[in-house]
């Protein structure tokens, strides 16, 4: 290989006029690519530079005796053609005698990156000292793309030993027809250089009929190596777009597409070469010509990539971007730039793309054209719509009890494209992923449900937007998981209990205590009929408390210091036994973004009772925090199992403020609940005499956050299956909130600026 590496690099280094001249290089004898190899490592080429002039001397020696060494071995070729070749090659290369240096600038910059190539496949080196092409253990070692590469080397090979056998065929019988006159007559016996002639003219034609049948195997071999790897690059591509559709709820995605950008531009590469090929075949091969067009076809249709994806819940009226990548831009003909538009479609015509024209809109947008730009420092070819907007949208009639949030569109992508070296433009069209169209924010969250739902469910090669109505919960948990983690950004997992919860809830099987997971769920239990006794359905819940940690209890979830979704059977149960002051954080299941404080307390009777506090809100936490609504509640006192307030949320709790400038008396908020309230009361409603008190007590709701060493591992299964009848306990009697500054029962929407007002007064 490394003989072959010389020649076949020094070649086109040559001025043009020589390269015209020259055959190609691996056709060259073995001989003399062995002697030239070896002669030209035997030189000091590495230090050369154009700028040494003092080296001007040892590179006109290395062109002298190169084109020497060319003569030489010219002359002790037997083969005519061969001869004639070499000659021609030492004339031409006197072309390099006005620029010496430039010639062993270029051996030197040829040898170095050989010494490369040659260093990082020694191991696969074949111990051959010289070998046109590497043998078939070598390509078991090279990925697909570079496997076919080979071949179609390979065909060249073939071809050019084909020209070459034709052209020596050629001069034999231009040879054996001058001697035909000097022939004896009929009967008497040829001289024998005639008769090793006409010999040597058998064997080159058996040669050349034998070398294009190979020639047209390898050619056919070739089309179907390279269908086969265009269709593992086409999986490839479907399996990249529905990663990009996966990670819409959480999975794991790598959006960097340069590697099959490079997959797609070798392919064309050798798409183009194998349709040469069949060009130079001499005889035409409809059924290759056609194979590798089509080929061709689907490749440049496939590549159409959309690579930054719309929302996919669009209100209208509101603007949004988009980018969509061509992954064969730099091989797209140049001239008139490619402009890329965007339409609306729904359902019926994302079934039918191929009769779907651009005046076929089921809505309008606005800026929806843009241009494909070729970026040279990052390779890319995009275009990107950066304040696209849906101005109107037409829908279709609804099946059934269909909401509008339930309907899905798609944009629509394209564009005619050019290729170069390819006179036919191509129609190339891409669609994004399924899209909701809504016209209030109060719809977002029944939009969110219907994309997560096909995100989870649908298949790679569905018919659009086709997605099952039913599903198994293990599925569901796995995707409620996915989502929560992902939107909440935490590596903190629900766990077994926090599914449990889930199912009983979904199910409405709260005394359920099997395995759900081959339970299937449906359509409507997830997001069509709300919660029995709740005016939300699931994923509305759901969603509120994903919105609730991800804005303002991600640190407190992930750190594991909230219970999170938990039964009252189960919360009874691994209550019951714990001190007085022992508390949990879980999410209310009975609010929508809710948060809450359960805790063991003293009855009347000097037993104990478990209380819950009234749920915090997002509002709630934006006036004080949850840690330091934790640390206001005296009831409170151990974090379950037992582990101190003070300890597990000192670094949640605010630092005291700094004494007002100007004279004023410091003021602060501060929750209390039940008796603390009413021991709290201001002396009178009016409040004559706030400035007295350098605190006013403020009641407010409170939220639940989820301990670091996860309280759900005190709880055993045993607990979940032995799960008693919550009445054992005393009914936890709700939580009065007794009224504060003029502000009526449990009222937790305290409206601060009414409050400040009053303290300036």
């Amino acid at each position: 290989m490394a003989q072959w590496l010389h020649m076949s690099q020094l070649i086109p280094c040559l001025p043009d006029d020589t390269i015209n001249s020259l055959y190609p290089p691996r056709t060259f004898p073995i001989e003399v690519r062995h002697f030239l190899s070896e002669w030209i490592e035997g030189q000091r080429w590495d230090d050369f530079a154009i700028e040494n002039l003092e080296q001007q001397t040892q590179a006109q020696a290395l062109l002298d005796q190169t084109i020497n060494m060319l003569q030489t071995i010219a002359h002790q070729n037997a083969s005519v053609v061969d001869r004639m070749k070499l000659m021609n090659i030492s004339r031409n290369m006197a072309g390099f005698q006005q620029q010496p240096l430039q010639f062993g600038v270029m051996v030197r910059d040829i040898l170095r990156k050989e010494r490369v190539l040659l260093s990082a496949s020694s191991s696969t080196r074949s111990s051959q000292p010289f070998q046109q092409l590497p043998n078939r253990e070598f390509y078991q070692h090279l990925p697909d793309v570079d496997h076919l590469v080979l071949n179609v080397l390979e065909v060249q090979d073939c071809r050019q030993n084909i020209h070459q056998l034709q052209e020596e065929l050629n001069w034999e019988k231009q040879n054996y027809e001058s001697l035909q006159g000097s022939m004896p007559p009929n009967g008497l016996e040829l001289p024998k250089d005639v008769q090793k002639l006409q010999t040597h003219i058998q064997t080159l034609e058996y040669k050349v009929k034998t070398m294009t049948t190979k020639r047209f195997k390898l050619l056919k071999d070739c089309v179907d190596f390279l269908d086969q790897c265009q269709t593992r690059l086409i999986n490839r591509l479907k399996e990249w777009r529905c990663e990009q559709h996966k990670a819409a709820i959480g999975h794991d995605f790598d959006d960097n597409l340069n590697s099959l950008q490079t997959w797609c531009e070798q392919l064309l590469g050798v798409n183009g070469k194998l349709r040469q090929e069949v060009m130079l075949a001499g005889e035409p091969i409809p059924e290759l010509q056609e194979r590798l067009g089509q080929l061709l076809k689907v490749l440049i249709q496939s590549s159409l990539i959309v690579d930054k994806q719309p929302p996919q819940v669009i209100k209208t009226q509101s603007k949004f971007s988009t980018t969509v990548r061509y992954l064969l831009g730099e091989k797209m003909a140049p001239g008139k730039p490619v402009v890329l538009k965007a339409q609306i479609i729904n359902e019926l015509q994302a079934r039918n793309l191929g009769n779907v024209s651009c005046s076929d809109n089921v809505g309008e947008l606005i800026n929806n054209t843009a241009i494909l730009e070729h970026n040279t420092a990052s390779k890319h070819t995009c275009a990107t719509f950066r304040n696209m907007s849906i101005k109107k949208i037409k829908r279709a009639d609804r099946k059934g009890s269909e909401s509008v949030t339930e309907e899905k569109f798609a944009i629509l992508f394209s564009t005619e494209i050019t290729i170069t070296g390819c006179d036919t433009p191509h129609r190339t069209q891409m669609i994004s992923l399924p899209v909701v169209v809504i016209v209030h924010g109060s719809q977002d969250i029944n939009a969110l449900a219907t994309i997560v739902w096909d995100c989870a469910f649908s298949e790679p090669d569905r018919v659009p937007f086709v997605v099952p109505e039913r599903v198994p919960w293990r599925s569901m948990y796995s995707t409620l998981n996915s989502k929560f983690t992902s939107e909440v950004q935490t590596k903190h997992n629900l766990d077994q209990y926090n599914q449990h919860f889930l199912a009983q809830k979904i199910f409405d099987k709260p005394d359920f205590a099997d395995d759900f997971s081959n339970t299937m769920v449906t359509w409507a239990q997830f997001n069509k009929e709300v919660l029995p006794g709740r005016p939300f359905t699931f994923w509305q819940w759901f969603e509120g408390v994903m919105e609730l940690t991800k804005k303002h209890l991600k640190t407190y979830w992930s750190e594991g210091l909230i219970f999170g979704f938990i039964g009252k059977q189960h919360l009874h149960l691994i209550l019951k036994d714990r001190p007085n002051g022992t508390f949990l954080l879980r999410f209310s299941d009975s609010e929508i973004g809710g948060i809450t404080i359960a805790y063991v307390s003293a009855s009347e009777n000097g037993g104990q009772k478990i209380q819950n506090i009234q749920p915090f809100t997002k509002r709630d936490l934006e006036i004080r925090s949850l840690g330091d609504r934790i640390r206001d509640i005296n009831h409170i006192t151990h974090l379950y199992p037992d582990f101190p307030k003070h300890e597990v949320f000192k670094k949640f709790y605010s630092e005291p403020q700094p004494s007002p400038s100007g004279g004023y008396i410091p003021v602060s908020l501060q929750t209390t609940v039940g008796t603390e309230a009413g021991s709290a009361r201001p002396p009178s409603p009016a409040m004559p005499t706030m400035a007295d008190s350098p605190h006013s007590s403020v009641n407010f709701t409170v939220c639940q956050f989820q301990p670091p060493f996860s309280p759900q591992e005190s709880m055993t299964q045993e607990m979940m299956d032995t799960a008693t009848n919550p009445d054992e306990f005393r009914a936890a009697p709700s939580v009065v909130f007794p009224n504060e500054m003029g502000y009526p029962g449990n009222n937790t929407e305290i409206d601060l600026e009414s409050i400040l007002k009053t303290l300036d007064d």
